[in-house]
């Protein structure tokens, strides 16, 4: 199975021979091999990746993109006599307060430059200016620039307030370490197509166990409804509410194989990494600047500025398409930029093919 391109992107990403190979087989939602010998295993396999135990955490597979699951967990977690604080530098943490606006709920939202980090003192500040906030909101890897937010801060700041901590995590879980127990986070959201290198078709949800208990007759939607769902996998032993997508499970089963054959999440984290400074090195020694400095940086996505005012960005995407490879186009609103991503089944050598392209390209 030969690939078209490589997929240089926030996700979805390039995929591993296997995994793709994995959805060459039809599965019944009702059957035991598929509940009992995929999902369960796979809802056990995140608590296990992410170094929590199932008596104090759980976790809930919910189809549809990882949006779906921002959407499911803020509209289920935030009732409608809490105040919800969203911490944004970027589309994705703006996207949050969209949610909030169509559900209605009592939010406040603290809009940075998409430049500038969501640190602790951000968090501090919009705590003192906006008293009583129960529930507060951010992303961790904000794909928009390719910032990594400092959760670690930001945990601190709310640490003993009795406040909720919700972190989209994305494009950073199974990618970039994260320590769910010793951050408090609450309710920590991914999806199928990142860091653990499956398709898109679902995200899921890693949550303490207390609090999904607690989102019990809250949510808004009837699909969207996470302790419904999460209700019915724990009775059913893995089965869904609704059609799940097969397919797309099993090719994530598969992905979680191959993550911990690679050696867990340090060492593909380690790859990303190293992905990550092959690109950045080579693209500087092309001439190409990157738009966020090395210090606010995450190894997940790099924005670079159009080296010229008169850069051909689409002209320059098609030309390294036809050599194989596809990129992203920017997402800010003050600059011109592209994206080159650095995650999925993407090695050292690949970025090295890719920076000789350009240099043929350019």
């Amino acid at each position: 199975m030969e690939r078209n391109y490589l997929l240089l992107t926030p996700g979805p990403l390039s995929t591993s021979e296997t995994v793709r190979k994995a959805m060459l087989q039809d599965w019944c939602t009702w059957d035991k091999d598929y509940n009992e010998g995929i999902v369960t295993p796979i809802r056990h396999n995140l608590l296990e990746l992410a170094g929590l135990d199932e008596e104090h955490y759980t976790t809930v597979l919910l189809q549809g993109s990882g949006t779906y699951c921002v959407e499911a967990t803020l509209g289920a977690a935030v009732r409608p006599e809490d105040k919800l604080l969203i911490l944004a530098n970027g589309a994705y943490g703006k996207r949050m307060a969209q949610i909030a606006d169509y559900y209605k709920l009592n939010y406040v939202l603290v809009s940075l430059e998409e430049t500038e980090l969501v640190t602790g003192e951000v968090a501090r500040k919009a705590l003192e200016a906006n008293p009583g906030i129960t529930h507060l909101s951010m992303v961790h890897s904000e794909t928009t620039t390719g910032l990594l937010n400092p959760i670690e801060e930001v945990a601190e700041v709310i640490r003993g307030r009795g406040i909720t901590f919700i972190v989209d995590a994305m494009s950073s879980f199974a990618g970039v370490p994260i320590d769910i127990r010793g951050l408090d986070i609450d309710f920590l959201i991914s999806s199928a197509n990142k860091c653990i290198q499956g398709v898109p078709g679902f995200g899921f949800i890693i949550a303490k166990k207390e609090q999904m208990l607690a989102t019990q007759g809250n949510a808004r939607s009837l699909s969207l409804d996470i302790y419904a769902q999460w209700e019915t996998m724990e009775k059913g032993h893995g089965k869904w509410r609704f059609t799940s997508p097969t397919h797309v499970v099993r090719a994530f089963y598969q992905a979680m194989q191959e993550l911990k054959e690679e050696g867990g999440i340090e060492a593909r984290h380690s790859r990303y990494e190293e992905n990550h400074r092959t690109l950045v090195d080579g693209m500087r020694a092309l001439g190409f600047q990157t738009l966020l400095s090395d210090e606010k940086q995450g190894c997940i996505i790099t924005s670079f500025l159009y080296p010229s005012a008169n850069f051909n960005f689409p002209d320059f995407y098609n030309k390294l398409k036809t050599k194989g490879f596809v990129i992203y186009p920017g997402k800010i609103s003050d600059a011109d930029t592209f994206r080159i991503g650095n995650i999925g089944d993407v090695f050292p050598e690949d970025i090295k093919r890719l920076l000789q392209a350009i240099k043929e390209v350019m």
